[in-house]
């Protein structure tokens, strides 16, 4: 996998997301693997491309983008250079500038996690995977409401084209070169 053409992709982790029940790990767990996959990012790569993904109504009825349930978890929060996406569905390509800033920075593969693996993941990977990227699903990095759920989402992606992938695996592959 060629980095430096790569984005992290992370999905919902907002506190009222990552608190409710998750399948087959907690959602402090998948922040956990979210936060490495990260760090790994920042750390290990030529040229880091991180988006921060949050799901916000756009009725403004949970309080709007300013609102604290809306704020990522701490320790996720956007850092310098990382693109943050405010989502009004499931999927983060949808009436956002996800796709442009990709484009913009060269991307050609995306490594999606975050919560969940049947909602705000699949959306947003199957619509890579529709607009040409390579997609790989860290499966140890994301959850759903049960494991058979979760277990379904990522068959229907690997279905589709998607790979899947662990942590530990991803942080410890040789970057190559652009």
């Amino acid at each position: 996998m060629t980095r430096a053409r790569t984005a992290l992709v992370l999905i919902d982790l907002q506190r009222w997301i990552v608190d409710m029940p998750w399948q087959p790990a907690g959602g402090d767990v998948v922040v956990d693997a979210c936060g490495r996959l990260r760090e790994h990012f920042a750390t290990n790569t030529g040229s880091p491309t991180v988006v921060l993904v949050r799901y916000v109504r756009e009725d403004g009825a949970d309080g709007g983008i300013g609102a604290a349930p809306n704020r990522l978890v701490p320790g996720l929060e956007p850092r310098t250079g990382e693109h943050l996406v405010t989502k009004h569905g499931l999927d983060a390509f949808e009436g956002t500038d996800l796709h442009d800033h990709l484009d913009r920075e060269g991307v050609t593969e995306v490594v999606v996690a975050g919560l969940s693996t049947a909602h705000g993941v699949a959306a947003t990977a199957a619509t890579a995977l529709r607009l040409g990227y390579e997609v790989t699903v860290v499966s140890d990095a994301t959850a759903s409401v049960d494991e058979a759920q979760h277990r379904e989402a990522l068959d229907r992606l690997t279905a589709l084209g998607a790979r899947t992938g662990l942590v530990a695996d991803l942080v410890t592959a040789k970057v190559s070169g652009n």
